[in-house]
């Protein structure tokens, strides 16, 4: 009973890890396309006026 150990903060940190990775994944693909995506809005709105 003396070494029970508690995993709440071993969760968390793991949840942090994966919101991270996201983040990380997230900010490359827009780094990659956003030229892109700017182009294709850019086409947009000219169209519309």
């Amino acid at each position: 009973m003396l070494f029970l150990h508690r995993e709440d903060g071993q969760g968390l940190v793991e949840y942090a890890l994966v919101l991270v990775l996201v983040a990380v994944v997230v900010i490359a693909i827009l780094t990659l396309l956003g030229p892109q995506i700017g182009n294709v809005f850019s086409k947009i709105t000219s169209g519309l006026s």
